[in-house]
């Protein structure tokens, strides 16, 4: 290497090879979170923290409210489409179609279509599938709904997630319209 780079370090026989089958592999963890369903196909234990890779599956109507956090997320839509707001300024989204939502930038989305959309969303580093495991709802399969929440369960639910949220470098914003940070 004549440029100063340098050398590629050896293979790490430690680390194995990750193989994730959504449908079918009874081991991957189902999450149900604000009436979504992620599942979480690579995990930073996978990858040496890296980054995480997750399969959401969001119904009509669905999607997380605004937050933002201290780490790059990618989004391929991979069926349906949703509308991603980002800092303000809505884009729609339909299949094919991949974003990338800076470090620490205010976003959402929602699926304002009439059958479920489904995701692919990258977080670098790794963290958020810790998050979304501490705060969501355990569902068997990829498309399972979570419960829905009682009154008090959402309040327990949205205390948690922001008593959480600082540990994982997240903020849960205020929807549009609405002073404060909640």
């Amino acid at each position: 290497m004549s440029d100063g780079a340098a050398p590629i370090p050896d293979d790490d026989p430690s680390r194995e090879l990750t193989i994730a089958r959504p449908d079918t592999d009874q081991s991957l963890t189902h999450v149900g979170l604000v009436g979504d369903t992620y599942t979480i196909l690579v995990r930073g234990e996978d990858t040496a923290g890296r980054y995480t890779l997750i399969d959401m599956h969001v119904p009509p109507n669905g999607g997380p409210p605004p937050h933002r956090h201290d780490f790059e997320e990618m989004f391929t839509v991979l069926e349906g489409e949703v509308e991603a707001t980002f800092r303000g300024e809505p884009v729609v989204l339909r299949a094919g179609e991949t974003i990338n939502v800076p470090a620490n930038a205010p976003h959402s989305f929602t699926n304002a279509g009439s059958a479920p959309a489904r995701l692919l969303c990258l977080c670098a580093p790794s963290g958020q599938e810790e998050f979304f495991t501490l705060v969501g709802q355990p569902v068997t399969t990829r498309t399972e709904p979570p419960a829905p929440l009682s009154p008090a369960e959402e309040t327990a639910f949205r205390e948690k997630a922001q008593a959480l949220a600082p540990q994982f470098a997240t903020e849960l914003l205020p929807p549009p319209g609405v002073e404060g940070r909640t």
